[in-house]
């Protein structure tokens, strides 16, 4: 990170969506609970550092409770500590070779103490397109260079808790272009897809592309009584009533 960084005030707000910063009446807001997951440990001895001298003065932003080298440990850490935000790279060994965005797919489903889910933030040295994508599209909230500063750094670790979709302004324009919506578009969206599972989705993307029940059973390979499962549970998870409602939904979002 250095002083001559962009930053990241190029980010669409997605919006608050039950996140930490909220503290005591008048007091100090409860500090944001970091995991750090980088495979090189003089950047995440650098980033503690730094990110405490920015911090120096005020209220406590950040709280590491965690970090870890590679993809299998930090899954497990992050599994274990629930934290408000993971700050990744999205190089790292381990996994299926995906690096961050393995990171995100093994801790879908996991929730802080307060019920909201952990978000992820990539901070990497990369601004390839192919790597912002993937991150994104695996899950993660927003995604950074690691030659932003200190102090945007520590603001965009607090947007993101709160629910902010946070992008260096250069790479906004990668995710505008592959997912055809704006960042806090997307961040909404992702916030929602998160109550589906995998098959979930399939079914949910078929169906919307109106599919009959038979043909969404043949195009997965299960039976037509799992199809309608699948539809029952997506329909009472994003609390739709209908099949028209939820082809409504899913073309509102451009999912399909």
């Amino acid at each position: 990170m250095s002083p001559s960084s962009s930053t990241p005030s190029g980010a669409t707000p997605a919006g608050p969506s039950g996140g930490s910063s909220g503290g005591g009446s008048g007091g100090a807001p409860t500090p944001v609970r970091v995991v750090l997951v980088d495979d090189h440990r003089m950047f995440r001895t650098g980033v503690r550092a730094e990110l405490t001298e920015a911090m120096s003065g005020g209220f406590p932003v950040c709280e590491f409770v965690g970090e870890a080298p590679d993809v299998d440990t930090a899954v497990a850490v992050i599994r274990r500590e629930t934290p408000d935000v993971v700050l990744l790279d999205v190089h790292l060994p381990g996994g299926s070779g995906n690096g961050g965005a393995d990171v995100v797919r093994g801790c879908a489903g996991v929730e802080t103490a307060a019920g909201t889910p952990v978000r992820f933030l990539a901070l990497s040295v990369s601004d390839a397109a192919e790597d912002v994508i993937a991150v994104i599209r695996a899950g993660a909230r927003g995604y950074v260079t690691k030659t932003i500063t200190a102090r945007d750094l520590v603001s965009a670790i607090r947007r993101v808790a709160d629910g902010d979709a946070v992008f260096s302004p250069r790479l906004a324009g990668f995710v505008l272009d592959a997912f055809g919506a704006a960042a806090g578009e997307i961040a909404e969206v992702d916030e929602e897809l998160d109550r589906l599972s995998a098959r979930e989705r399939e079914v949910m993307r078929l169906i919307a592309r109106g599919y009959q029940y038979k043909e969404v059973a043949k195009e997965l390979f299960i039976s037509v009584k799992t199809v309608e499962t699948h539809v029952s549970s997506v329909l009472r998870k994003l609390q739709l009533s209908s099949r028209h409602e939820l082809t409504a939904w899913a073309m509102g979002r451009r999912l399909v």
